[in-house]
């Protein structure tokens, strides 16, 4: 038993957590592990999709996809409302697994179908966001500020493993049982990934059911105090709209919204001439599955080295501002080296910059932003800021890069004006960090 316990004590002293942090990080580790291991499976599937619909029709899907994450909106507060907030998320991830059996179903019967296709598209790239929102909701919810910047970065770890396993399985996978037995196979993934939540709710003993009424409401001009006795196992009630109401009533809820909003439009800037100059270079649908999956393994490796031994030891000695502005200030100087060489090599390089930087310093950065809040703001208004207010920004910022290459008629306008995005979008950090100290001090 000694042994055991030295052993515990120095596993939680290499990753910079207290000993008692063990199980909820295995737990949450395996939920991320498990979730993004089925999205990132799909992935490529995603963006050979893309490619099918048309690399021209891009701003459509965008568009398409805003169109329905507004009306997954109304839904998931529906549900926000109505079922107990232990189970919000058993009843997302059950109705998303459903679709993807239904989806592997058409793919079987109709594999060439364009338009089935972009329905995938838009409908992974909705599932992306509320799935993965409704999962960091349940760990704001259960974890305490000072606990996640602790744990955070060591969970998100698990996202970063799966998303590193997950393009591994489709690449090993997708000629033997094709696109329909990847959707099946993520289907049982994700079921997976809920069992993993009940599992770190019993270790953690429900603390929101015992704690939760002393939490204060930062959403509001004043400070309220979170009366539900009933706590965890009663609905939170309200409107399915009411996630939208209070964002735009709270000034510190409305950064993380114009946050989300850049750190959106930088990806789309990007993700265009991704898919430009992958459909050049790589014409067969096949060869450009393995590309994305290759990208997406280059991402994660770097992503899981941070998160396990950089990311919390920032968070603790250097605040939340750190993760909210680095990534930022590197893509300052990205979008500078595309404007003068945009090639396939340079922005292969600034992707995996961009979205391993995304996956071990922005997410648990801006995850954390919203552990002093109340219950309804963790779950109804955070699930606006990464539904609507993300896929909003895809479909404008869509449209205005592709505004931007017809009328410049060179690809270094777009970047210049991504280096601008960037600059204000690690301004925004900046102003969020400190307001996130003095709620939190």
């Amino acid at each position: 038993m000694p042994d055991a316990q030295r052993m515990r004590r120095g596993i939680a002293r290499l990753l910079g957590i207290e000993p008692g942090d063990l199980g909820s990080v295995a737990a949450g580790f395996a939920m991320f592990f498990l979730l993004f291991a089925g999205y990132f499976l799909l992935r490529p599937v995603r963006e050979t999709m893309g490619i099918a619909g048309g690399v021209k029709n891009l701003q459509w899907l965008f568009t398409g996809t805003f169109v329905a994450t507004l009306a997954a909106l109304p839904a998931f507060g529906w549900i926000a409302a109505r079922v107990q907030r232990r189970r919000i998320l058993y009843w997302v991830f059950a109705f998303f697994a459903g679709n993807l059996l239904l989806f592997a179903l058409g793919f079987q019967a109709r594999p060439d179908d364009a338009w089935l296709a972009r329905g995938f598209y838009i409908w992974l790239s909705v599932f992306n966001l509320v799935a993965i929102s409704t999962a960091w909701s349940v760990l704001a919810d259960l974890f305490e500020a000072g606990e996640a910047r602790r744990v955070f970065a060591l969970m998100a770890g698990g996202a970063s493993v799966g998303g590193l396993v997950g393009p591994l399985l489709g690449v090993l996978l997708v000629d033997s049982i094709g696109h329909p037995g990847l959707l099946a196979l993520s289907a049982g993934l994700l079921v997976a990934s809920a069992s993993c939540v009940a599992v770190l709710r019993r270790i953690r003993g429900d603390r929101a059911e015992a704690g939760e009424g002393a939490a204060r409401d930062m959403t509001v001009h004043s400070a309220t105090r979170d009366d539900d006795a009933s706590g965890a196992r009663q609905p939170l009630g309200g409107s399915s709209w009411a996630g939208a109401a209070e964002v735009l009533q709270s000034p510190y809820l409305l950064g993380i919204a114009l946050y989300v909003l850049l750190l959106a439009s930088i990806s789309t800037f990007l993700y265009f001439d991704q898919a430009r100059l992958v459909q050049a270079a790589y014409p067969s649908p096949t060869d450009q599955t393995r590309i994305f999956g290759m990208l997406d393994m280059a991402v994660q490796s770097l992503a899981i080295l941070s998160q396990v031994f950089i990311t919390g030891r920032v968070a603790r000695r250097l605040g939340v501002g750190a993760l909210l502005v680095g990534v930022p200030v590197v893509m300052v100087a990205g979008f500078a080296w595309l404007a003068f060489a945009p090639t396939f090599a340079v922005l292969a390089l600034v992707m995996i910059a961009r979205r391993s930087g995304e996956y071990a310093f922005v997410r648990p950065g801006r995850e954390m932003l919203y552990t002093p809040l109340a219950p309804h703001a963790k779950y109804k208004a955070k699930n606006f800021n990464d539904t609507v207010v993300y896929r909003g920004a895809d479909a404008v910022s869509g449209w205005v890069k592709t505004g931007v290459d017809v009328l410049a008629q060179h690809p270094a306008a777009a970047m210049v004006l991504g280096a601008v995005v960037a600059a204000v979008w690690g301004w925004t950090g900046r102003g969020l960090a400190r307001r996130y100290r003095a709620l939190t001090e």
